[in-house]
């Protein structure tokens, strides 16, 4: 529907209570599917709150969809700490019910983490995980207390805590292939660099990594990342990676 119509309303009501396609889309376990298609569309507005106060960001972490989460935090435009309208912030709505998968991904994004006001009973969020309500509820005890600790470490080194996380879920694994797959559709002529007179240092690492073996380019690009585990390419892979240029027309897809 969003490719053949040019005058598609991604932002439209589509519940009569303020919910967007991207809300539904942040509310669902199969969301992150649909999320990068809808973030792309030149007319989204990444921030809109739905009737009850919620952005579809925050909405993804009332319903606990850390795979949601992950690809809203991939967009810049996203207001990470944008409160809900009654003031409470989505850090400390998850750090309340001890969603701590959700907050490593947070941390490891590297965006903006607002601890909130110490004290403030909407926006601190060590507060908030400190509070023992539902805590007879023995898995939400435990996992509201490694929130605590978790954000106490943050707020004591917040670089320490981010490299220790990252490492943690695999962050620089992931960003490592995530880096070589582009690399092999330059190369392969799927995607295609700005040509500036003057290029960025993205496009001019690009035309470098392009130029040379492919063994090369995995190495490059685990040591840009600071990946620490291989990535091995083969042939599936590399099929792989043709078929995903082809499905998103990567084509006409500039970086």
């Amino acid at each position: 529907m969003i490719r053949q119509d040019p005058d598609f309303n991604v932002n439209k009501d589509r519940s009569g209570d303020g919910n967007t396609l991207l809300h539904y889309a942040c509310h669902s376990d199969s969301g992150s599917a649909v999320i990068p298609l809808l973030l792309a569309h030149p007319g989204i507005d990444v921030n809109l709150k739905d009737d009850n106060g919620y952005t579809a960001y925050f909405g993804a972490f009332y319903y606990g969809r850390t795979s949601c989460v992950r690809e809203m935090l991939k967009d810049s435009r996203v207001k990470v700490n944008e409160p809900h309208s009654n003031g409470f912030t989505p850090l400390w709505f998850a750090a309340s019910y001890g969603q701590i998968d959700i907050i490593k991904w947070c941390i490891a994004s590297g965006r903006e983490m607002d601890l909130g006001t110490p004290g403030d009973d909407e926006t601190d969020a060590i507060g908030a995980a400190k509070k023992r309500a539902f805590w007879y509820i023995d898995d939400l005890k435990t996992r509201k207390t490694e929130v605590e600790t978790l954000l106490e470490r943050f707020k004591s080194d917040a670089t320490e805590t981010r490299h220790a996380v990252r490492v943690e879920l695999g962050w620089y694994d992931e960003a490592a292939a995530e880096m070589f797959a582009l690399v092999v559709f330059v190369s392969d002529g799927l995607l295609r660099t700005k040509d500036t007179t003057i290029p960025t240092p993205a496009a001019r690492f690009f035309s470098i990594a392009a130029q040379l073996p492919l063994e090369l380019q995995m190495v490059l690009c685990c040591r840009v990342m600071g990946s620490c585990k291989e990535i091995i390419p083969g042939k599936e892979s590399e099929v792989a990676f043709r078929e995903l240029a082809t499905i998103y027309c990567l084509k006409s897809t500039s970086c």
